[in-house]
């Protein structure tokens, strides 16, 4: 085991979502932690508030002292922190290597799959859990309100985990149960194919020990588990699948309430306090692995009863004149149009979508996609690409995406997208901004800005 005799660890990227929470878990398990990040981040602050030393910028330098270096798949090879580390004779691994090793310490590690979704059920089953005092450890890739981050360590048996398909990083992890929500083309860069992606998700779901909870109305993820021999569980929307919802209520706002069926019986009713018919289906599939780990329904419902959302998933920042502000981390095409036709569900005079297109790739591929399902909103402002760990090969710029959506305005940085939003959003409005890079930044200055003209 890697983690085994080392004291110093560094984090190469020690901000991004699912370095943080590794760094929490490692930090409160007694071991030195120190990391670097190229952009200063709300995440950032919350590393130093658990006293872990961060440099800004990638330097050679930041890695002296540590036994153990850690780094996320998005750093480049020709990273100087990087390279220093791999020179150094120091053991160098990529973060889904420790996660799988922490997954591996725990008898019953629940993983969350699916191209989209899995932060929302991540977090929906970690509340389900604490609030039925099951204590579980979690790595989730947003933060959860009640515990004050995306990462805790607790005392029982039970972890939840995120399992992201990212370059195939969910197959280091060692599954107990495992929950795929969905199957969808993304990562293209890296899978080539939608069967490349199955593949991948059939591998994962190999690697189950105990149950795999699969959505029975999603064909590919049928299409991946299809002639397994492992215990499997269906949940869906459709009373053909194991767990399905009946009755559902939409109650105004965003909350909502349905009853959840296991074949013919009705286990009770369930809220929901997030927007979004999808959201739902993610509540039935916490729902089923929190009973498979032991918890009641009527457990499950109160933990869905105090949930209210995960950081960056339709969070709503402020309320400023009639104006409503969130963000959402909505970055795949699929997502956009689960969260804007939620947000088109709301009371809202009209929907801003100001969407950070993320990698060159994704969005050169997928760029139809996206000019569809943007035009949901009322109105569409658009950032420049973030490329992220990508050159932008493709040749590909946000004007061109502009170009396909009536009425669209783009602007190269934040500061102007803050000021056309702002001068001329109107009471009733409700403005979203979408994407999984660093547009939240946007939404903060909508709202000084907002707030100055208040």
């Amino acid at each position: 085991m890697l983690l085994d005799n080392k004291k110093h660890i560094h984090f190469i990227g020690i901000g991004g979502s699912g370095m943080f929470p590794i760094a929490q878990i490692l930090h409160s398990e007694g071991y030195y932690i120190t990391g670097s990040d190229n952009n200063e981040t709300d995440t950032l602050k919350l590393v130093r508030g658990l006293g872990i030393p961060v440099t800004l910028g990638q330097k050679a330098e930041n890695i002296e002292g540590a036994d153990l270096i850690i780094h996320t798949a998005a750093i480049m090879d020709d990273n100087p922190e990087l390279i220093a580390a791999r020179q150094s004779g120091l053991p160098v691994a990529e973060r889904s290597v420790i996660l799988g090793e922490l997954t591996a310490m725990y008898p019953n590690t629940l993983c969350v799959s699916g191209t989209h979704g899995k932060t929302t059920t991540s977090s929906m089953l970690t509340q389900i859990l604490l609030d039925a005092g099951a204590d579980p450890t979690c790595v989730i890739g947003g933060k959860l309100p009640s515990i004050g981050g995306n990462g805790r360590v607790g005392k029982s048996k039970n972890m939840v985990c995120e399992a992201c398909e990212f370059v195939d990083t969910f197959l280091k992890l060692y599954p107990d149960v495992s929950i795929i929500l969905n199957i969808d083309e993304d990562h293209l860069d890296y899978f080539k194919t939608l069967d490349n992606i199955i593949a991948s998700f059939r591998k994962f779901a190999e690697k189950t020990t105990k149950l795999l909870i699969v959505n029975g109305d999603d064909r590919n993820t049928l299409k991946a588990v299809e002639g397994l021999s492992h215990r499997i569980v269906t949940f869906g929307f459709s009373s053909i699948n194991d767990y399905y919802p009946a009755n559902i209520e939409h109650l105004g706002g965003v909350d909502m309430q349905f009853d959840l069926m296991h074949g013919e019986e009705n286990l009770g009713t369930m809220p929901v306090h997030v927007p979004g018919d999808h959201n739902i289906l993610n509540a039935i599939a916490a729902c089923a692995a929190a009973i498979a780990t032991g918890i009641s329904p009527e457990d499950c419902s109160k933990g869905l009863d105090s949930f209210h959302g995960a950081g960056r998933r339709f969070e709503v920042l402020a309320k400023i004149n009639g104006i409503t502000v969130a963000d959402d981390y909505a970055h795949h095409p699929t997502e956009i149009e689960a969260t804007l036709k939620a947000a088109k569900a709301l009371p809202f005079k009209r929907v801003w979508a100001v969407h950070q297109p993320f990698t060159y790739s994704r969005t050169a591929m997928l760029l139809d996609d996206f000019a569809r399902v943007l035009q949901i909103a009322d109105k569409v402002v658009l950032s420049e690409i973030m490329g992220s760990r990508e050159k932008n090969t493709y040749n590909i710029y946000a004007s061109q995406l502009a170009e396909k959506i009536p009425g669209c305005q783009w602007f190269p940085t934040f500061e102007e997208i803050a000021d056309y939003v702002a001068e001329n959003a109107e009471e009733g409005d409700l403005i979203i901004t979408l994407g999984c890079g660093d547009v939240y930044k946007a939404a903060k200055m909508i709202i000084k800005n907002l707030e100055k003209r208040k």
